[in-house]
């Protein structure tokens, strides 16, 4: 059974242990290290399931988990554990606000496609035609002070219109429908800029051709709807 797929109607205990579950993923694939990341998902209409601050996404529970509403007020934590919000909580609210359609946020820090920001090197969406079918763009938003609203800010304007977004010289945000879909497109952002990195070693990067980049374009649009 996949506990990473789940519905509207996703019990608490599916979604804690779902997002136990995207922990260890992440970091057993290196995709989250040390206390490093966050994982989120929507709980009903007004809350926000999410892990705490200063915890291994490797090794939580499902009893580590916080339960924060909309405005980020801590409405649920363990009474004998001191757990605190995660400091990047702002940034998984700002998605919530915005996407209705989302139910599931990951932040992760992915070392290739992290390195594209430090390079100050855009993401190469055109040189595989999955990207372009499942994501098209994935843009980089500015720099942003980490563990502040400044995070938020950063994201705001970007959003509405993409589910992986780089955060510059911060890592990825990535969102979907259910914590399956997230993931995989964290996986699928890493996996292209190892890609992009590997290609340019070897002295060469081809990428694909306008005319194509279109046609697939109109492939997701008639397939996907995005």
């Amino acid at each position: 059974m996949n506990l990473l797929r789940f519905s509207a109607h996703a019990t608490e205990r599916d979604l804690r242990l779902a997002i136990v579950e995207c922990g260890r993923v992440c970091y057993g694939r290196g995709l989250m290290t040390a206390n490093d990341g966050n994982i989120s998902t929507r709980l009903g209409e007004d809350r926000v399931l999410i892990t705490p601050s200063g915890l291994c996404k490797g090794r939580m529970d499902e009893g580590d988990l916080l339960i924060l509403d909309l405005e980020g007020n801590l409405t649920w934590s363990h009474p004998r554990r001191k757990f605190k919000p995660s400091s990047e909580t702002p940034m998984h609210l700002e998605v919530y606000r915005q996407r209705p359609d989302v139910r599931a946020v990951i932040h992760a820090h992915p070392v290739f496609a992290t390195a594209l920001t430090v390079a100050d090197v855009p993401f190469p969406a055109d040189v595989l035609p999955e990207v372009v079918l499942t994501l098209g763009e994935v843009p980089t938003s500015r720099y942003a002070t980490p563990s502040s609203h400044d995070d938020a800010d950063a994201i705001r304007e970007l959003v509405a219109w993409h589910d992986a977004i780089l955060l510059r010289q911060h890592g990825a945000l990535t969102l979907g429908l259910d914590l399956d879909a997230a993931l995989t497109h964290l996986e699928r952002i890493e996996h292209v800029a190892q890609v992009y990195w590997r290609a340019r070693m070897l002295g060469q990067v081809n990428r694909i051709p306008e005319a194509d980049v279109a046609r697939l374009r109109e492939i997701r649009e008639k397939f996907f709807g995005a």
